[in-house]
């Protein structure tokens, strides 16, 4: 009876092992994971998500709290503890609304791009900084080097224009800035917003004259309250280069994506003519609403390629949103294919490589 009992509660043990997921390899008698890991969108609360890989490891970074934050993590799909790098002046043109900053290693230290303004709303006053770290630590501390000059005649400093979202990028060997600004300043922020581009001496310095390489004039992008172009991100593939960017309203459900392509990356990029639109090439749908303003990073063995983005919770006008990410591919001709958004709660299977 005793032995009956006993191969009734194996029997039982070995069914529920296999209903875990688990199975047992015949030859080697070890177990291994029968389900791959799997995560669900979104991954956290906020905005603009900014990743950058290193060594390994991701960094994040944000605003929030009238500063900005540096998170790091070994997984893509959990950003780790949020840590203040650096808090807004009490004065300044820099001492209120800290917008989707950036965080780049530039030889041997880190930088991080934002924008700020004096004050608002309305959102009239926006202008471009840059943060130095003072070594290879990227939790600090970071020195203000001031604001970066976005105008038309940068023999005159004063004549700096509204400007966000600016991002380095190194074509051929020059290093430019491309944000999105105004094509002059406003006293009111229902202004149509452009993609610039700059050439940069250094890091924290920009040395020329802005150029306009985009416009809101596609069908697919004009058509709300507010025509604009921004949040420019640089992705690059097989030496090609695109600049993926925001177009819409912000805080409407039809933000979404799209592409600019260097035609050649030999040729000028300073050259509005170089550049080819396309469009859009990332949307939302009844279920993920307002898809845009994104980054990409790689998975943590480098095979898989990721668009971090964000998303608005619900459909009523506003800024509350979160942050998701999904893999992506690459079409033919070069250029990525996002697909379409995933559904909240979807299970997808995690980065490769993540433990």
């Amino acid at each position: 009876m005793k032995q009956y009992q006993l191969l009734i509660i194996t029997v039982a043990l070995v069914g529920g092992l296999h209903g875990c997921g688990v199975k047992t390899d015949d030859q080697s008698g070890k177990e291994n994971p029968a389900i791959e890991k799997t995560f669900t969108n979104p991954i956290a609360d906020g905005a603009d998500p900014w990743v950058f890989k290193k060594d390994g490891l991701y960094y994040y970074c944000g605003s929030g709290d009238g500063g900005i934050y540096v998170s790091k993590s070994d997984k893509m799909t959990d950003p780790g503890e949020r840590i203040t790098v650096w808090e807004a002046p009490e004065e300044g043109w820099n001492r209120t609304n800290i917008w989707a900053p950036e965080l780049h290693f530039i030889e041997g230290k880190w930088y991080i791009y934002y924008t700020a303004g004096e004050a608002g709303p309305p959102f009239i006053h926006q202008r471009s900084g840059v943060l130095e770290s003072a070594s290879d630590d990227p939790f600090g501390p970071y020195e203000d080097k001031g604001m970066l000059y976005t105008g038309d005649n940068i023999k005159d400093p004063k004549s700096v224009k509204w400007a966000i979202d600016l991002t380095p990028v190194v074509i051929n060997g020059q290093r430019y800035a491309i944000w999105s600004g105004w094509i002059d300043n406003a006293d009111t922020d229902k202004t149509e917003q452009h993609l610039y581009i700059a050439t940069m001496e250094n890091p924290f310095t920009i040395n020329g004259n802005r150029v306009k390489i985009s416009s809101p004039e596609e069908e697919w992008e004009t058509g709300g309250p507010l025509n604009l172009n921004e949040g420019a991100q640089v992705l690059r593939k097989d030496e090609k280069i695109h600049v993926i960017y925001s177009t819409r309203e912000s805080w409407m459900v039809e933000y979404r994506l799209g592409q600019l392509t260097l035609t050649d990356t030999l040729q000028d990029p300073m050259d509005p003519a170089n550049w080819i639109k396309k469009g859009p090439v990332f949307q939302g749908n009844d279920q993920v609403l307002g898809a845009g303003h994104a980054s990409f990073t790689t998975s943590p063995d480098g095979t898989e390629d990721w668009i971090f983005y964000h998303s608005k919770k619900s459909t009523e006008p506003g800024w509350n949103r979160d942050i998701r990410l999904q893999r992506f591919t690459w079409n033919e001709d070069g250029s990525p294919n996002f697909g379409s958004p995933v559904p909240a709660g979807t299970p997808m299977a995690v980065p490769s490589g993540e433990q």
